[in-house]
Formats: structure tokens, C-alpha cells, sequence
């Protein structure tokens, strides 16, 4: 394969230092909690159902808590200690915590170790679950096989989960190895998951443990059709990033876009809440054997994407220790990258294969997504079809793993069905045509493609050496990211972001933390 200029040392080197700022940031992770990664261990204890106005047990008990000001403790602490004083299921002990006359503040009684024990065979059963879904969707790889890659992913979005499923299995019948449903406008920024099967979303359908079933079949139905397993993917970020890493775990889904900073800088969700729940939600991604798909493409939208690259890479260096540090392996890390460069600009199809190349050695073990044109797009259907296969030579050429495919609607309307399969028809034409191509040719030394992989790996390095001088805290505080400035205090979430009493009770994470 052809290959680029890359000073290994230098690639270490920014490694160290990405670690030494996930280590900074895993401190504070380990003496928080949120009230996110406080619902998600009432649900995988079991703990399930919602009101009569549609607020989930899980809220109604962790809001209570909170509000008494003994959150810190660790929900599973309370939980432990209804079992403990009589009730006769999670699902019981978990009502108690929602709806009992008095709240528990565990002043007298049992202590935490009390309540590990109560919670033990709970917390096997929990993991369990998690073990056999991941042993199911593993025995079902193993029995139909992947396509070849890079794999193409393809977008359903019609807000109604039954339409996505009869879509998602048309696009997989036209070629697709992953279906993403696009989760409904704004649902990050919901600090609950809706209950059940949907059928009316914005822009999208919601995240739903029913929602995520429902696409799983359908799936399931179509690997079987097509001799071909098809990927299903969605959304683990916002608000309920670990709940839903949790449903997803259960529910077999294969990908999560699950970052740890596009919260922070997309959505004004608060760092804090962010990174703590990054992290737990990635526990769950580990154990399960999901591969997560990070969001650096989007910083590339907001600024711009000659001057910016190298925050791309940082950025991947950064996302890449965190992961570590939550247990994922580097063939779980789907880190993104995107091919946003102004299409007028003289030899911008040089530099996307320079960047996209330097990024594929950089992480030759990871499965790297590669995110297609947006931000340039406009109303002209015929040139945007020209731009896309553009990028997918380049992601043919430089052995991408997963390609999102673009569509040439971008800019006028959600893909119709008839948009994706020309975007996978077209995709095909690519792939197949230049299959070898990366193998056939060579980079000049001293020419444009070189020049640009070593200018970037530079300012890569000199922005990592930055950011660990300020802090993680401080450089995305200056807008080092995306252009984008958010503050350690503000931002959506905060309020849910508790400090970790000294016996602070997690037996679920404990035992993540253990397997990793």
C-alpha cells in the first residue's frame, strides 16, 4: 500500500502526552458521578417502566435522591439496602427508592459492603446479560460473514421506527454493510429516554430500547436474505450517553457514535457530566465488543478544514487514550475523519488523500471512519454526485474500514430511498474500479501528498504540547477544537454532576472495571 512520510517517534510521542491528558481528566472521572451513570445502573440492575405521564422509574428515583442530597453514595448503595430491608425484586426496591413515603439517606443500617453483598447476584445477572447478547450478535458474525471493507454505511431517518426498519432492510438489499438510524433532533439534549416504540420524530427517530429491538430484527432478517451481516448502529451521546450504551449492549447493536468531546462542543452539553459519562458509557461499550464511532469529522464543519486538520488528529489521539482507559480496544475505536476540504481548492483532492492516508497508518490496528463532504454541498445534485465519488476513491485508495456514503441530496431533504441507492451504486463503481489502486502507486518524497501528512503530524504534536501546558479544561475553553469554546462550569448538565462520597457504591462499574 502506498504510504506516506510518518516519524514513529513522533507518533509516540503524541501519545504520551494524549495519556498524560486523559490522565488528568480520569481523575476527576474517579471521584464523580452523574445522574446518568446513576439511571443506567438501576436499569442494567433491571429496574424498568415509566409513570403515568412517561417519566421513567429510573428518573423519578435518581432525581429523588439527588434532590436529597445523597446521590454521591451511589444509587446502587440504596438499592442494595432495599433488597436488604425486605423488598422482594429490583424492580420492588427500585419502586421503593421512586415512590416510598420516606427517603433513605442512609444514616443507620447496613453500610455499603452490606449492600454489594445484597446486590451480588444481581450484579453477575447484569453482566451476564451483556455477555450473552455480545456471544449472540459474535455467533452470528461468525456464521455470516462481513462485506469487504471499507464497509458502507448508510443513514435511515424517517422518524417512524417501523419505516426505518422496511428502509434499512431495502438498503442493505441494495448493497449496505451498516444501518444507522438517525436519532430524532435534539434527543441528546434530553436528560430521559423515552419508552417504547416510536413513531413520530424530527429529523429522525428516537433512541428507544424497544426502537433499537425493532432495527435489530429487521436487520437480523436481512443478513439471513443476504448472506451478509449487516451492522446496526445509533447514537450514545448527549445526555443519556450511558443509558444508552447500556441498551445498546443488551440489544446487540454492533456500533455506537460515542465521542468524547462532540457532546461538549456540538451540543453545549458541560465537560464535566461529559467526560464522566464518556467514560462509564465506554465500560459498557467494552464489555459488550461494540466498536464506537468518534465525531472529529464535525470539527471540520466549523472550521476550516486545510488550517484545522491536525485538531482532527489530536483530537483522535486524545479520543483514543480515553477509550483506553475505559477498557476498548484499539479494533473497537471507529475514529472519524472527513473529507471537508473546499472541493475548488487547487490539489484539495491531494491533500484529503494525505490526511486520510497519514491517519490510516497512524491507526493501523483501528477501524477508522470515514465521513463524507457535507459542509460544501449545495443544491447542484449532478456536482455532488461527482464530489462523493470523489471521497470514495480516496477511501478506497487509502483502505478506509467504514465509509459513511454521501449522498448528492444532501442539502435539500432527508436521502430518499432512491438517493442511497445511487449512492451505493455509485460506491460499488468506485470500489470495484480502483480496488487496487492504493497498492499500484507511490507517494513523491518530496511532493505535495508527503509534505502535507509530515505538516500535520506536526502541528498535531505542537497542539497536544499545548493543550497538556493548559489543560484539557482550559484548551477547550480557547476554542482549540472546532473553533468552538465552552466553559468547565457551563453548558447543559452540570447540575447532574455529583462528587463521589468516600464509600461511594458502584458494584456494576466495579465489576466493569475488573474485566477491562
Amino acid at each position: 500500500m502506498a504510504t506516506v512520510p510518518m516519524d514513529v517517534r513522533k507518533v509516540a510521542r503524541c501519545r504520551e502526552i494524549a495519556a498524560e491528558i486523559a490522565d488528568d481528566v480520569q481523575r476527576y472521572i474517579d471521584a464523580h458521578t452523574t445522574v446518568g451513570v446513576e439511571r443506567t445502573i438501576l436499569r442494567a440492575y433491571g429496574a424498568e417502566g415509566v409513570d403515568d405521564q412517561g417519566v421513567p422509574l429510573v428518573n423519578t428515583a435518581v432525581e429523588r435522591y439527588r434532590e436529597a442530597g445523597v446521590l454521591g453514595r451511589g444509587i446502587a448503595f440504596f438499592l442494595g439496602r432495599a433488597l436488604l430491608s425486605g423488598a422482594k425484586t429490583v424492580q420492588d426496591a427500585a419502586e421503593r427508592l421512586a415512590f416510598a413515603p420516606e427517603i433513605d439517606r442512609g444514616e443507620a443500617g447496613p453500610g455499603p459492603d452490606a449492600a454489594r453483598e445484597a446486590l451480588r447476584t444481581h450484579t453477575a445477572a447484569a453482566i451476564t446479560r451483556i455477555d450473552e447478547a455480545r456471544a449472540q450478535r459474535e455467533a452470528l458474525r461468525a456464521r455470516i460473514a462481513l462485506g469487504p471493507t471499507p464497509l458502507k454505511y448508510v443513514i435511515v431517518a424517517t422518524g417512524n421506527i417501523y419505516d426505518d426498519a422496511v428502509q434499512a432492510k431495502a438498503a442493505a438489499h441494495a448493497g449496505a454493510d451498516i444501518v444507522a438510524v438517525i436519532r430524532a433532533t435534539a434527543q441528546s439534549l434530553l436528560d430521559y429516554v423515552p419508552h417504547g416504540a416510536t413513531t413520530e420524530g424530527y429529523g429522525g427517530t428516537f433512541a428507544t430500547q424497544e426502537n433499537f429491538k425493532i432495527i435489530r430484527r429487521s436487520l437480523d432478517e436481512a443478513s439471513q436474505e443476504q448472506n451478509r451481516y449487516i451492522q446496526q448502529t445509533n447514537y450514545s451521546s448527549g445526555l443519556c450517553m450511558a443509558e444508552i450504551a447500556w441498551m445498546a449492549a443488551v440489544e446487540r447493536l454492533d456500533m455506537l457514535l460515542n465521542d468524547a468531546m462532540y457532546g461538549i462542543l456540538f451540543r453545549d452539553i458541560n465537560m464535566c457530566r461529559t467526560f464522566v459519562d464518556q467514560y462509564v458509557s465506554r465500560r459498557f461499550i467494552a464489555r459488550a465488543g461494540i466498536t464506537i464511532n468518534t465525531g472529529e469529522d464535525n470539527y471540520l464543519t466549523t472550521a476550516d478544514a486545510v488550517e484545522k486538520a491536525h485538531t482532527v488528529l489530536t483530537s483522535q489521539f486524545i479520543n483514543e487514550a480515553f477509550a483506553l482507559r475505559a477498557g476498548l480496544r484499539p479494533e473497537q475505536m471507529g475514529l472519524g475523519h472527513a473529507y471537508e476540504i473546499d472541493p475548488w481548492l487547487e490539489d484539495s483532492f491531494l491533500l484529503e488523500v494525505a490526511q486520510a492516508q497519514l491517519i490510516r497508518q497512524i491507526f493501523d490496528k483501528h477501524p477508522i471512519k470515514w465521513m463524507p463532504p457535507t459542509k460544501h454541498k449545495t443544491g447542484d445534485i449532478f456536482f455532488a454526485h461527482v464530489h462523493d465519488a470523489m471521497f470514495d476513491l480516496v477511501g478506497i485508495t487509502t483502505k478506509q474500514s467504514i465509509e459513511l456514503l454521501g449522498m448528492f441530496s444532501e442539502a435539500i431533504h432527508n436521502p430518499l430511498l432512491m438517493d442511497r441507492y445511487l449512492a451505493l451504486k455509485a460506491t460499488r463503481y468506485v470500489y470495484g474500479a480502483a480496488k487496487h489502486l492504493g497498492e499500484e502507486i507511490e507517494f513523491k518524497k518530496d511532493g505535495i501528498v508527503a509534505k502535507r501528512a509530515i505538516q500535520v503530524l506536526d502541528e498535531a504534536l505542537e497542539l497536544l504540547e499545548e493543550v497538556k501546558r493548559e489543560s484539557i479544561w482550559e484548551a477547550i475553553g480557547r476554542g482549540a477544537f472546532a473553533d468552538v469554546k465552552r466553559t468547565r462550569t457551563g453548558g447543559k448538565g452540570y447540575a447532574g454532576v455529583l462528587d463521589r462520597t468516600r464509600d461511594y457504591c458502584n458494584p456494576l462499574l466495579d465489576a466493569l472495571e475488573r474485566s477491562a
